[in-house]
């Protein structure tokens, strides 16, 4: 049977009966093929462009594609997607709107530029009710952009999508590397499927690869690939064009390439 699980005061997890909108939530999801979330331990690494990016690429390959922005702090996809002028349609729930070919769903159609000042409780609230009512129909792939650190909205997300595939996305840098590694034991203490790491914003004169290969394999996971830091994606951001004109776009490619025939 299907449980779930809350915390007490004191950060104990305890089993208590079936949250309806699990079960909803499972429904909604059913005909998703592959859920792949992108997670860091700490912001500012990229994981939202590669993220977007890769549902922009997977789009582009003729995939059924949905991207739910779930940092509801910080949203930054429809940023980078360009989005404008775009909002759900309410028909037995929510039906995201597309964009290039993406189902796309984000906080910042209810509350645009605005802070969303939020604590626990609440954050799992908002998680669930929109998990509960978007229709994402039939997706080859279903991407999710989650928030940076060891939250709530992580282990929510942890906790009510049974078929989370999970990739982690850091910078070479000591604190970067060090964050990341402490996001995958919570990850691998929790049993969830950890497809692998990106190293984003790879300086190939100042990285010693084979040392970052070591560190990676460490942790027991594979490193799917780096991507070299690239001048040219800030003035792409919003603009599809640009973005797949991007070496960003061509290193991730080859990563996405890889992903995709894991499956």
């Amino acid at each position: 049977m299907d449980k779930e699980y809350r915390c007490t005061e004191r950060g104990e997890g305890i089993m208590y009966g079936i949250d309806p909108r699990y079960t909803v939530i499972k429904k909604r999801l059913e005909n998703v093929k592959t859920v792949v979330g992108f997670v860091s331990n700490k912001g500012g690494v990229g994981k939202s462009v590669i993220a977007a990016v890769s549902s922009l690429i997977l789009s582009a390959k003729g995939y059924r594609v949905g991207l739910f922005d779930m940092d509801f702090t910080n949203p930054s996809c429809h940023i980078i997607l360009g989005v404008k002028d775009m909002m759900p349609i309410e028909e037995k729930g929510i039906i995201p709107p597309e964009l290039r070919g993406i189902k796309f769903m984000s906080i910042t159609y209810y509350t645009g530029e605005n802070p969303l000042p939020l604590r626990g409780h609440d954050i799992t609230n908002i998680i669930l009710e929109l998990l509960t009512i978007t229709r994402w129909d039939s997706l080859d792939f279903l991407i999710l952009d989650l928030p940076p650190g060891l939250g709530d909205e992580i282990l929510d997300a942890i906790r009510f999508i049974d078929k989370l595939n999970i990739i982690a996305v850091t910078t070479p840098s000591v604190l970067s590397l060090s964050s990341v590694s402490k996001l995958i034991k919570l990850l691998k203490s929790v049993k969830k499927n950890i497809m692998g790491v990106i190293v984003n914003e790879a300086v190939p004169s100042s990285i010693d690869k084979n040392s970052l290969e070591r560190f990676i394999g460490s942790l027991n996971v594979p490193l799917l690939g780096m991507i070299p830091f690239d001048p040219s994606l800030e003035k792409a951001l919003g603009n599809y064009d640009k973005i797949l004109s991007t070496n960003f776009k061509l290193h991730l490619e080859r990563i996405v390439n890889n992903i995709i025939n894991s499956f």
